[in-house]
């Protein structure tokens, strides 16, 4: 396991330094990855049955299977709402959590995650030009038109692919990760400061449909979405599963690895690529969500104690879904009418996983990436 030297430091190894040797055989973190991903399915099903409208669980089954259930609506409520919510939170937590494994082993920064890219403020401004670009001053008039005819989704992906192929070029012009990474935040905070431009102009009931879909929400992907969601989520974990070898090789550095014939920014572009797709994705359908691309890559590191990523990228998209199918349950609060903001639920979960990040690194014991 490496030891995380500052982001950028570069040094060649003469003698690298190979990842410790961890009593941990193999076959115990499989068998531990099964176990992580049979919990994830169990709170899948867990979602589905629970709400805030109390459904009895053959009720549920019977709906799954297609039969009538007591009361009509339910059957509407388990399949056309529950179902589609519990697979988006299973999609979303994977994706985030790979993404953020893959930030994180790039920038070799253990706080590294989408946002850093602009992903999420660039998925913003698309949503804010559809839903406060109406009243905006700051465009000095300019109709809005052609982005208001579109659709929220296709506005946020827009948005957050734009703002990627600005970071593709300049990672593609920059070898320094350090420089791309402080442009990246740079982005960030230009695309923010023009959403919060938008905001400022926007009329009371535009701003509160736009924190609404700020808040981020499991919920509003339909059937119809899915398969979208789902080919471009499946398709980002493809290029990762691919990319196993040479995230292995860039623990140990760029140089290192491009000793062994890597190309280093052919292969940084694709990870940032890989990156964008699927945090992109998410972001377009549910919204900014926050905490899963950092909390969840620690989280498998911790659990299967390795810096493998045959293990990794498994073990941070199972632990993404299962973080994110937990808040998914916990934002409908089983038994009340009541709903919380997903972010804010995602993070009370998150925000103890980057507390224990901070401790450690300001206790010296530094960081494993």
């Amino acid at each position: 396991m490496t030891q995380a030297t500052l982001p950028g430091t570069d040094t060649p190894p003469t003698a690298p330094h190979r990842p410790a040797r961890i009593p941990v055989r193999a076959g115990w973190r499989v068998a531990l990855l099964g176990g992580l991903g049979g919990v994830a399915l169990l709170l899948a099903v867990l979602a589905v049955s629970l709400g805030s409208v109390r459904i009895p669980v053959s009720d549920v089954v019977r709906a799954i299977l297609g039969q009538p259930t007591e009361s009509p609506s339910w059957a509407f409520i388990v399949t056309e709402i529950r179902i589609p919510r519990a697979i988006t939170a299973l999609l979303a937590g994977a994706a985030l959590g790979v993404a953020g494994l893959k930030m994180q082993t790039l920038f070799r920064n253990p706080l590294a995650d989408p946002h850093l890219l602009g992903v999420n403020a660039g998925a913003s401004f698309g949503v804010s030009l559809v839903l406060l670009g109406g009243g905006s001053a700051l465009t000095g008039g300019v109709a809005l038109s052609t982005v208001e005819g579109i659709g929220t989704v296709a506005a946020a992906a827009l948005g957050a692919a734009a703002v990627m192929a600005v970071m593709l070029l300049v990672a593609a012009l920059i070898r320094s990760t350090v420089i791309v990474i402080v442009i990246g935040v740079m982005v960030n905070a230009f695309v923010l400061a023009m959403v919060d431009m938008l905001v400022y102009y926007a009329q009371p009931e535009a701003v509160k449909t736009f924190t609404d879909w700020s808040a981020g929400s499991f919920q509003s992907v339909t059937w119809q979405a899915l398969p979208v969601l789902a080919g471009m989520v499946l398709a980002g974990l493809a290029l990762a599963v691919l990319s196993v070898k040479r995230l292995n090789l860039f623990l140990l550095g760029e140089s290192y690895a491009a000793s062994l014939g890597v190309s280093v920014r052919a292969f940084r572009w694709t990870l940032m690529a890989g990156a964008a797709l699927l945090a992109g994705a998410v972001t377009a359908h549910a919204g900014p969500i926050a905490f899963l691309g950092i909390a969840a890559p620690h989280l498998a590191r911790g659990l299967l104690r390795t810096a493998d990523h045959r293990y990794l990228i498994p073990g941070a998209a199972v632990l993404g879904a299962t973080i994110a199918v937990a808040a998914s349950i916990l934002t409908q609060l089983p038994g009340s009418e009541a709903v919380l903001p997903l972010n804010t639920t995602l993070a009370l979960l998150g925000a103890p996983v980057v507390t224990w990040v901070l401790v450690r690194l300001g206790r010296g014991r530094g960081l494993e990436v």
